[in-house]
């Protein structure tokens, strides 16, 4: 039978941090876990825009300004937060024209993946349960991974190849975080989950023509915006979730369907490339972690 938000544990005396909370799947998922009885803490960049949905959700949530192509605004994020269960890693941008962050990454990877690397290595400590990062069937669609210039310093910018890395770099970051907890014996789990294909503000952000014709078209092949938030839900709250599975819809190429463990490409699985990547994120983020 597809497992469905119903079967969520009462979550009441449970903190969650979700990135990007104030739209699309954030929202949805914030939705479910306050009227589950948690505590949730809407860390996002546009501090009015935050507050205005988390009074429109009942139940206890809270707001936190979080701009992850700052990694200023990370630290100071991670500087003031308390001790909470669950963190999950779902803001991103997808497809956007190059730019860099403050910090002068390129900013698809930067966001998507720097920021929530810096952010969950500042707060492990105080994470009593599991990491969620949201990755994307997408990571399938890069033939490589530029391990060496994952910045785009000498490469020409491809804005669905920078997205693709960037969902790759998601997926291996939360493996390789699930590695080290089990090396270093800790309790604490991390999930590499995607929510297949949905048609949120991500398809109208791209300053293309595109953005005027693409919602309607994922709309056909996705599934809503409710239903791509059960795989974060899942890997969030039940107790018995591998977190060694990648967890998704599997259904009409991963676009749709109940939450399943779902299929990755090679490249996702190369625990070389985690490595590499790992010491490529601490490297330029100046964060090390300590398990």
């Amino acid at each position: 039978m597809a497992w469905k938000p119903t079967q969520i544990p009462d979550q009441t005396g449970r903190t969650f941090v979700i990135t990007g909370a104030n739209g699309g799947l954030g929202t949805e998922t914030t939705k479910v876990l306050a009227a589950k009885g948690a505590t949730v803490i809407m860390a996002c960049r546009n501090a009015e825009k935050a507050k205005s949905v988390a009074d429109s959700i009942p139940g206890d949530v809270r707001t936190a300004t979080l701009d992850l192509a700052d990694l200023d605004s990370v630290r100071k994020f991670a500087e003031t937060s308390g001790e909470f269960d669950v963190l999950v890693n779902n803001a991103g941008l997808m497809n956007v024209p190059f730019s860099r962050t403050k910090d002068g990454f390129e900013t698809q990877w930067g966001v998507n993946h720097l920021g929530h690397f810096a952010l969950t290595g500042l707060l492990l400590d105080r994470i009593g349960d599991r990491v969620v990062t949201l990755a994307s069937i997408a990571h399938k669609q890069t033939p490589k991974f530029w391990v060496d210039d994952l910045n785009y310093e000498n490469r020409r910018y491809q804005r669905n190849l920078a997205y693709a890395q960037a969902k790759l770099s998601n997926l291996m970051f939360a493996r390789e975080l699930q590695r080290r907890l089990g090396e270093a014996g800790s309790a604490k789990r991390s999930y590499g989950v995607h929510p297949g294909v949905s048609a949120t503000d991500l398809f109208a952000r791209t300053e293309t023509p595109l953005d005027l014709v693409s919602k309607p078209f994922i709309r056909l092949i996705g599934h809503a915006p409710a239903k791509a938030a059960h795989s974060t839900l899942f890997a969030a709250t039940m107790p018995d979730a591998d977190p060694e599975t990648y967890w998704g819809p599997a259904r009409l190429m991963q676009s749709q369907g109940p939450v399943e463990p779902s299929p990755s490409s090679k490249l996702s699985q190369d625990r070389e490339l985690w490595r590499r990547l790992w010491e490529e994120s601490e490297r330029l983020t100046g964060v090390t972690y300590k398990f």
